[in-house]
Formats: structure tokens, sequence, C-alpha cells
């Protein structure tokens, strides 16, 4: 059954131009997807929530967007060169590659015998090698070891060798944070699971900087900040786990860790991480550099680096999670319908316009409506297919709401609203239609 929604997920996805497999005319390139009309829609939706309730509606944290090719000593400072590995095996007979931890290899000391290859059920293979996952590329016009960069593994790093400008030019009390939405890039030996496991991805990722007698504190803040978010986007909180990383298993840099893990239909996976960075960061990059990061408390005349607290969201996998907790089918007339019931707050369209005919000045006064609840809302004309269609259509892609224009709207000045979950319709005059939204999407967000 986990395929089966797996399938209809991805689907739907392309279907109505959510998401679509990456140079697909050209057979498709493993673990890259676009997004489309909807998907670009739903994922701007997503970000514009996160920035506007963690950072515009917040005095104490600043945005940046840093460039993502940046100084390799960056990401040698921060460990990703020399630590950033997964455990990469090949398969002599097919030559198939997987990381080894993900086909029953556990550790170093494990043998590899008794595990035979999923694409070809043979037992024959190469020994375990460390792979270091970032995409390498070189600069300027000569190809050498001097030249070489990498495409950023991570955006935190830009918000770190950002601080200290941030500190000079916005002055900020501790306790601050800066944040950031951006691309990251991991050469993942073996992506899968639709956009859950990929080669280019997003995050929003915040860097909470604070004193070290504070961060417990502030890590509980953003715990409930994420788990406000998750309700705040629609995803379903009983898919939704906490998993605190044991100590073993804990990143280089962190000294605690909890993740935020969903039910997806392939196994109980992470979806954001919260971890306490202490000070690694800054000291890291203070050493490496030579600049001074401290951090000046003028109330106190304290010098210190800041501990950290981050809390980091993958956009693509909330995208998943959203549209997986959004699913549904029910009955409609006898005939199975398909339905996402996304929040109004991040659906693509929240408000379809639809004449009932194009014919008798229906479909030029559904324009008009349209056009005047687009200044209010995200409204769209739809005239393609019949009635019936169109309201399948647009269950599909998660509008919350109708607006049908007939023959009555021209002579007494009222439509129908069909609401998308109950499918219940009444009849509201046009011109208290953005006050009717309004207050619908007060409720609903």
């Amino acid at each position: 059954m986990a395929d089966v929604l797996m399938e209809k997920i991805i689907s739907l996805a392309k279907r109505r131009g959510f998401i679509f497999q990456g140079s697909e005319i050209y057979g498709g390139l493993a673990g890259t997807w676009d997004y489309g009309p909807m998907g670009v829609a739903l994922k701007n939706n997503i970000k514009n929530v996160w920035w506007k309730t963690w950072v515009d509606s917040r005095s104490d944290v600043h945005g940046v967007d840093a460039a993502i090719i940046m100084h390799p000593r960056v990401w040698k400072t921060s460990g990703h060169v020399t630590g950033f590995n997964d455990p990469l095996v090949e398969c002599k007979n097919c030559h198939s590659r997987f990381r080894a931890d993900q086909i029953g290899w556990t550790n170093s000391e494990s043998p590899l015998s008794g595990i035979v290859c999923p694409e070809c059920a043979k037992e024959d293979w190469t020994d375990v090698k460390n792979f270091n996952m970032m995409f390498k590329s070189s600069i300027g016009t000569v190809e050498d070891s001097a030249s070489a960069i990498y495409l950023r593994p991570e955006t935190a790093g830009g918000i770190f060798t950002n601080y200290k400008q941030v500190l000079d030019a916005m002055h900020p009390a501790i306790p601050f944070g800066i944040a950031q939405i951006g691309k990251a890039f991991r050469n993942e030996i073996a992506p899968r699971d639709f956009i859950f496991r990929v080669r280019e991805f997003e995050q929003m990722e915040l860097e909470w900087f604070t004193h070290e007698n504070e961060w417990e504190k502030w890590f509980e803040h953003w715990r409930e900040n994420m788990w406000n978010f998750i309700d705040t986007v629609g995803i379903d909180r009983d898919k939704t786990h906490e998993l605190e990383v044991p100590k073993e298993d804990l990143a280089h840099y962190s000294k605690r860790t909890i993740d935020f893990e969903f039910d997806y239909p392939f196994g109980r996976k992470e979806l954001y991480g919260l971890a306490y960075r202490t000070d690694f960061d800054l000291k890291g990059h203070m050493e490496a550099s030579g600049v001074d990061l401290q951090y000046f408390d003028q109330e106190s005349g304290e010098r210190f680096i800041p501990h950290v607290v981050e809390p980091s969201l993958g956009l693509d996998r909330t995208v998943l999670a959203v549209l997986l907790s959004a699913y549904g089918e029910d009955d409609a007339g006898g005939e199975t319908r398909i339905v996402l019931r996304l929040k109004p707050t991040v659906a693509p369209v929240q408000v379809a316009v639809l004449p009932l005919m194009k014919k008798g000045g229906l479909a030029e006064k559904a324009q008009e409506t349209a056009k005047a609840l687009s200044t209010h809302m995200i409204a769209r004309y739809d005239e393609s297919g019949s009635i019936g269609k169109r309201y399948r259509r647009q269950d599909e892609i998660g509008t919350p709401w109708c607006v049908t224009v007939d023959f009555d709207t021209l002579e007494d000045g009222t439509v129908t609203v069909r609401d998308r979950d109950t499918m219940k319709q009444e009849r509201i005059a046009v011109d208290e239609l953005p006050t009717y939204f309004s207050q619908k999407l007060t409720l609903g967000a």
C-alpha cells in the first residue's frame, strides 16, 4: 500500500504541474526534480510562511542570502572536506553502486559477506570506501588543486561566514538569529524516494546565537516554533515524531540534536533537525581566518564566542510531507474524488473563479471577478472543460474554494461558492466575496 500511495502522489504531482522529473525529455537525471507551476507556487507559499513567522515578525532575526560558491577553506574549517562522507560499495558483477549502510552493512568491522546485490542478486563486492558527498568543481581558467571549489553542502556555512558582517551592520543584542533560505547540494550515492533524497535541494535554516548558559532555554523555544510551523503548513502532527539522537550518532559539531521524523510511505525518516552546535563553528572560523568573531556585550563588558542553536528545515521534504498529509480520496456522486486538503495559506490557488459556460457574458463576468479577488488573495480564472471537470481539477491541486458565475449572477449579483472539503455550496453576493474569503482565510490559516 505504501508503494501505491507514493505512485499516486508522483502521478498527481506530474499530472497537475507540481513536480516533474529533471531533464525528462532526455530520459531524466537521477536525483533531480523540477517544480512546475503548481509546485513552485506551493513551495513559495511555504517559504513565505516560514520567512514571515521566523524573520519578518521578529526584531531579533536577520535574513541573509549567501553565495552558493564559497571559499574552499570554509568547508575545510567546517569539517566537510574530511568528514562529509558516506560508505560507498560497488557490485563487481553489475557495477551498481550503493551506500553500504543501506544494503545491510553496519560498520567497518562487519563484512559484506551474506549481502547480495539488490540489482543482480550476486554477492561480489568491492571494499567499502569513504565517498565525499560534496560536488567539486574549479574556479577560473586553470583546473588544478589551487582552483578547487565546492557547491555548498549546507546553507549554514554562509550564515557563519556572514556573522561578523551582520554584527557590524545591524548591531544586534544577543540573543539573535540569522536566517537563510537557499539551495544546497550533495552528491548522493543513491538518490531515492522521489524528492526525499536528492542531489539539489533547498533549506530553510536559522542560526540562533546565544550565551552558553542559555542554550537550553532557546533550544526549547525553537523546538516549539518548529511544531508551530508543522501545524501552520498542514503537516500531519500524528505522523510527525521527535527522535533524540544518541550521543554516538551526533554530527561532529553537535552536543545535542533532535530529529523531527515523518511517517513517509517508505518508512519513518528525518524531516527536520534541531541541533545545539555549541561554539564549534564560530570558534573554528575564528582560528582558521584570524578574524575576531567574539561578541562584545556592552552591558556586562564580557567578550565571548556565542553558542548556537540551529533549527534546520528541508523545503523539499516539507513539500513532500505536506502533499502526503493533504492527499485524500472520497466518494463524490458515485465516483472516486482525489483531493488535496491543503491549508489555504500554502495552497497554490486559494480561489478559482469559473464561468458556468463561456457564452452569454459569463466568461467576462468571471474574469472580472477573478481580477478583483486577486488583489486580496491568490485567485485564478478557469474555463477549460465542463464545470464538473473543473471542480475535480481544482480539488486535485488543493484549491479551497471555487466561485461559479452563472446567469443568476448577471441578474442578482450573486455567485455560488463551493467548499473543497465539504463540497457544499452557498450563494454569496459578489461584492461580499473579499470579506467572506478574508474571514475564511483567517480561520483556515
